[in-house]
């Protein structure tokens, strides 16, 4: 059950950033200053699908850095938005930062619940 909520949360938590990214300025939530919004976002993101999907470590890169470049992609096609370099970079290094966290997380309780030998 666990493993479906955070699943659920992590294709939530895209969806938003899809619709935060490609609404109208006027409707774009707005946090704090957008590189962090942009870094914290994915990071979340990424952190959560590395959770959701812990033994499919290339498809959550592909997901994550994926949606990140796509998204700053279709934002040129939007006529009052506009999609930079340096926010698809922060986008894929926030969910870089997600996946990392995630992954050190769970070698460290996978390690944690291992038993070791003693010798």
């Amino acid at each position: 059950m666990f493993h479906k909520l955070i699943a659920t949360a992590a294709w939530a938590c895209l969806v938003f950033i899809a619709y935060a990214t490609l609404s109208p300025i006027q409707a774009r939530p707005k946090i704090s200053s957008p590189d962090l919004e942009h870094i914290v976002a994915f990071a979340v993101t990424g952190l959560l699908f590395c959770l959701a999907y812990p033994r499919q470590i290339v498809r959550v890169c592909l997901i994550v850095v994926g949606s990140a470049v796509l998204l700053e992609y279709l934002q040129t096609l939007t006529p009052d938005r506009h999609g930079t370099l340096l926010d698809a970079s922060e986008k894929v290094f926030g969910g870089a930062l997600g996946i990392f966290a995630a992954r050190a997380s769970l070698y460290f309780s996978h390690r944690k619940r291992s038993p070791q030998s003693q010798s």
